[in-house]
Parts: C-alpha cells; sequence; structure tokens
C-alpha cells in the first residue's frame, strides 16, 4: 500500500471510489471519445488494452472496433470501478485488478494501448509509459487521452469569475494533494512524455468539447454532478470571497432563478486530448 501511495501523485489506493464521476464523464463525453477511438483504425483481430479502465464505458467500444476475433482487457486499480465495469462488458473483454506499474500481462501482447485520464495520477508518468511499451508488440501503439489539457473549461459567464474559480478549482487540489504547480507540470506534457518512454511517430490531437442550451440530460447529470456540486460546490468557499461564492453557487443551484443550465446564453467548453505514439520494432 505504502509502494502505491508513492507511485500515485493523486492518492489513489484500491480502495478509492469515484465512480460516479468516472460514469458520467464517459456519459457526457461519449460521442467525442468513441470518435477518438474510430480516429485510430482499428481492426478485427487486435488486442487491446485499457489501462485505468475506470467503470468501463469505453470497453465495448474498443471492443466493437476489433470484432469479432479482438480481445480487450482492462485493468483498474479500484475496486469499486471494477465491480462497475465488470456489469457492462461483452464477449471476448475482461477486466482485471491492477497497478498499472505492475500490469498482469506477457511483454508483447497488446497491438494498442488506451489510456484516458490515468497517466495524469502518476508521480512519474514516463516511468508508466515505458512499462506500457513493453506490453507492445512491434509498431503497437499506445493513445494516451486527457480532458481540459487547456486547463481553464469556458463558461458565458462573467469572465472574472470564471478566472477566479478556475484559480480556486486548482488551489483546492493543490492543497488536498499537497503539491505544487510544478507538481503538476507533466500533464502538460505528454508528447514529451511518449517520447521520453521510447516511442515515436507521436502525434497529438485536440478536440473541443462543446454544449450549449439546451443541454441533454448526459450533458446536465454531468454538468450538475460532477462540476457544479463536485469540483465547485461549498470545498471553494475557503478559496474565494463571500460575494465570489454567493455568486458562483446560484449559478450552480438548480433551485435559483440563476442556475446556469436554464440560461438561454449557457454555452460550456472543455478539450479533450489524444496524443498516440508507435513502439519502433526491436
Amino acid at each position: 500500500m505504502d509502494q502505491m501511495r508513492a507511485n500515485s501523485l493523486l492518492g489513489d489506493t484500491p480502495d478509492r471510489d469515484y465512480s460516479m464521476k468516472l460514469r458520467l464523464f464517459n456519459q457526457y463525453a461519449s460521442a467525442e471519445l468513441r470518435r477518438a477511438v474510430q480516429g485510430l483504425n482499428l481492426s478485427a483481430g487486435m488486442k487491446i488494452l485499457d489501462a485505468g479502465c475506470g467503470t468501463g464505458e469505453l470497453l465495448s467500444c474498443l471492443g466493437e472496433s476489433v470484432a469479432p476475433t479482438g480481445l480487450v482487457w482492462g485493468i483498474d486499480l479500484s475496486r469499486a470501478h471494477l465491480d462497475s465495469a465488470r456489469s457492462g462488458i461483452g464477449p471476448r473483454t475482461a477486466v482485471a485488478q491492477a497497478d498499472l506499474l505492475r500490469p498482469p500481462f506477457s511483454p508483447g501482447v497488446f497491438d494498442l494501448v488506451w489510456s484516458v485520464n490515468t497517466l495524469n495520477h502518476l508521480a512519474n508518468p514516463v516511468e508508466g509509459i515505458r512499462v506500457l511499451e513493453t506490453l507492445l508488440q512491434p509498431l503497437g501503439r499506445i493513445a494516451v487521452g486527457q480532458s481540459s489539457l487547456l486547463p481553464d473549461m469556458y463558461f458565458a459567464w462573467d469572465s472574472r469569475l470564471e478566472r477566479v474559480t478556475n484559480e480556486a478549482v486548482r488551489q483546492y487540489y493543490r492543497d488536498k494533494y499537497n503539491l505544487t504547480e510544478r507538481s503538476l507540470t507533466s500533464v502538460r506534457s505528454l508528447v514529451g512524455t511518449l517520447r521520453a518512454g521510447g516511442l515515436r511517430n507521436v502525434r497529438a490531437e485536440t478536440s473541443v468539447i462543446e454544449r450549449v442550451s439546451p443541454t441533454s440530460a448526459e450533458d446536465k447529470a454531468y454538468l450538475l454532478h460532477a462540476i457544479f456540486e463536485g469540483t465547485f460546490g461549498e470545498k471553494l468557499r475557503p478559496y474565494l470571497s463571500q460575494d465570489d461564492f454567493g455568486e458562483l453557487s446560484a449559478l450552480c443551484d438548480p433551485n435559483n432563478p440563476a442556475f446556469a443550465l436554464r440560461r438561454a446564453d449557457f454555452h460550456f467548453i472543455q478539450t479533450f486530448t489524444l496524443v498516440v505514439g508507435e513502439k519502433g520494432a526491436r
């Protein structure tokens, strides 16, 4: 357990559970994530590892891309996440509890390793890439996805309130995990991380996840529970002035006339970046 904590930047352990937030994001960004998978030009018979599969919503999409003869494995450290993933997996798909740095697979097994919003949890992301690279067949690929690589979420409300809220969120998480700003710089260097991990032909593509009113049920659930309540909410009170916290709370409260998701001008933007690199032939 102590070793796991040492390897994790964000306090992950087998008992940690943020299943709801993972499910909400995967449902909210389903179209964008599926387009990212489609852009990899997968084919029948490939073997894929989802490293940090979370609650497993992407396992079926990956499985469909390599059907009918392909195989998809998902691994995650959290027992709760895997319990959720097991309930929805299809044929020729399996999940296992494992530390990404100690995967239970022989070298050279997979054609693709897919890993979304996971590498940023590691204290040493380059080490993670080097471990995953050993699992690839010659010319296999690693695809690392990161939501909000551009860290500021855009809301169509007062730009000053948006700025101080984003700054408050970052300071809250630095305090929660006892980090400095420099501790988090590795997430900004996914291209460099893949190259330092030994991959070649590294490419990156950033897409915009954009929503305007009226929002779908999936969008409302994610924005309300994962952002307004889970990311903003009471935890930001010590980091904002009383007036700013009151204004933000009104925007995030479904029972307040100012609730953002009922505004005709509601407009939300965040990004999703996929960085792909290839293993060289030995």
